[in-house]
């Protein structure tokens, strides 16, 4: 059974970066649209960032222009999110998963952004 496992984050100061990391075992998900999604506190889980398995990517308003999805299909960790110019109303619990309706793979525990000065 494939699990993912995020990391990265952390708190930082409006303004700061931080790059995300998603690992995943097994490599079926490589064939996989794959998708960064987050939960802020009181709010439903959005997606923020997708790519496909060919490396097109699209991005949510919000984080157009700071934000950047990238994935490695040679290495278990498959997924990053290169996060620039960090708003307090980024922090949210970060979720990488498929890309699909509904997502193909089980929900890892996350990784916690805090933007806050």
């Amino acid at each position: 059974q494939v699990q993912l496992v995020e990391s990265g984050g952390g708190l930082v100061q409006p303004g700061g970066s931080l790059r995300l990391s998603c690992a995943a075992s097994g490599s079926i998900f490589r064939r996989y649209p794959m998708g960064w999604y987050r939960q802020a506190p009181g709010k439903q889980r959005e997606l923020v960032a997708d790519i496909t398995s060919g490396g097109s990517t699209n991005y949510a308003d919000s984080v157009k222009g700071r934000f950047t999805i990238s994935r490695d299909n040679t290495k278990n960790t498959v997924l990053y999110l290169q996060m620039n110019s960090l708003k307090p109303e980024d922090t949210a619990l970060y979720y990488c998963n498929t890309n699909t309706y509904p997502v193909a793979l089980s929900w890892g525990q996350g990784t916690q952004v805090v933007v806050s000065s």
